[in-house]
């Protein structure tokens, strides 16, 4: 081989070495973009951060949980945004998220879009004149539906530590005894204590909040979370806590059903490759079980570590209790007359995971409910699902808003 080529062989060789070793091009936003943006935060009297998956992509956990705890800042997750900075953190006002999204008047969105799961970034359910400080990596996203005060384009967790630079330049903090902190934890105590009295109920079927409240007690710390359903979804964000970043999985902007057990999946994939004894624990509703429910032999075949929890309320939102059924059994065709939202009652979900060589667990009582959770999460060799029956009228605790809200503009 003449002497030129091996020589550019060695040097494309290199090349590709290099590649491989240097990390990508990181983007910064624009210094006086950051000046601004600090400053607008320094004035604000009811400031806000909303911490969305853009800021899980971007790794931002590190940068993102110092400048909340520099500068005292409450601070809000987006479904998929839950654990960059735990749920549990002083900071958090989840639990208030209607009073924190409708009366701050400055909000920085890191990378959180502006859609319906924020509800448009309109009133009422904000303030008319909210300034929105915007932190993203992606240009188009900028400007969507809203107007901002100032945009910062770029690498999310670069943009951050621009940030926590200009406030060492001038130290500045919020004032943790304000008016915007009291009220924030106010709103955050009543609905917890509401919570925390729905789950204490022990009539019988039991209620969302019962099923999640001791589904909490036993969630492994490193689990992935994966949720999927109406009121199952909704509720379970507000109650299943996130303490890692990264580890959650729920139907996404666009609310898709059926995407539940693909990505429970996918996770099990990731969780078996990366550490064994780490558990995928997906939620269903019943009727999201329902698009995709023959996944379980898939889950079985290759024997992944997935734990499904099927909250069965006999229908979509709502269904009809037994008593109900019963008598529209005894009136005459029942299958005409039932609600096409509504389930054929205490379906045994369970054994179509039993079919495959999994283990399945009808449950009725919140003993039997702790004690089949007990027994799923040790047992790593097989997967398991747990069919959870719950009140057929059940719903949610009472909301500030309907989540429909139209805006007054």
């Amino acid at each position: 081989m003449p002497a030129d080529l091996v020589d550019l062989q060695v040097d494309v060789s290199a090349v590709k070495y290099v590649e491989r070793c240097l990390p990508p091009p990181i983007s910064l936003a624009e210094a006086s973009a950051v000046h601004t943006a600090a400053s607008v935060l320094r004035k604000a009297t009811k400031p806000l951060l909303i911490i969305g998956k853009g800021a899980a992509y971007a790794r931002a956990e590190e940068s993102l949980r110092k400048l909340v705890e520099r500068c005292r800042l409450p601070f809000l997750p987006t479904p998929m945004g839950k654990g960059v900075i735990p749920d549990n953190h002083p900071c958090c006002v989840g639990a208030a998220r209607s009073r924190a999204l409708q009366f701050a008047d400055v909000i920085v969105l890191f990378g959180a879009r502006l859609n319906w799961i924020l509800h448009f970034g309109l009133p009422p359910r904000y303030q008319p004149d909210v300034k929105f400080i915007q932190v993203d990596i992606c240009a188009e996203e900028l400007g969507n539906n809203v107007r901002p005060a100032v945009t910062l384009l770029g690498d999310i967790d670069a943009v951050t530590k621009q940030l926590l630079e200009e406030f060492e330049k001038t130290p500045w903090r919020y004032p943790s005894v304000s008016g915007w902190w009291k009220s924030l934890r106010e709103k955050t105590d009543h609905n917890e204590a509401a919570s925390k009295e729905l789950a204490s109920k022990t009539s019988l079927p039991m209620n969302y909040y019962t099923v999640f409240h001791h589904i909490r007690e036993q969630l492994p710390r490193d689990c992935f979370v994966v949720s999927e359903g109406a009121n199952t979804m909704d509720i379970g964000r507000t109650v299943l806590q996130n303490h890692l970043p990264r580890h959650r999985l729920d139907a996404g902007t666009f609310g898709t059903m059926g995407v539940g057990l693909g990505f429970a999946i996918a996770a099990a994939v990731v969780a078996k490759d990366r550490s064994p004894g780490q558990r995928v624990i997906c939620v269903e509703g019943d009727s999201a079980f329902g698009f995709s429910g023959m996944e379980v032999e898939t889950i079985c075949r290759y024997g992944l570590p997935v734990v499904l929890l099927v909250v069965n309320n006999n229908g979509i939102y709502q269904g009809l209790d037994a008593d109900a059924w019963k008598a529209l059994a005894q009136s005459g065709d029942a299958s005409t007359a039932v609600p096409p939202v509504c389930l054929l009652p205490n379906a045994h979900y369970e054994q179509v995971m039993m079919a495959f060589g999994g283990k399945g667990y009808f449950v009725e009582t919140p003993e039997e409910l702790q004690e089949s959770l007990r027994q799923a999460l040790a047992d790593t060799a097989k997967p398991s699902l747990i069919n959870i029956m719950i009140e057929p009228q059940a719903t949610r605790k009472a909301q500030d808003f309907h989540w429909l809200t139209r805006s007054n503009l």
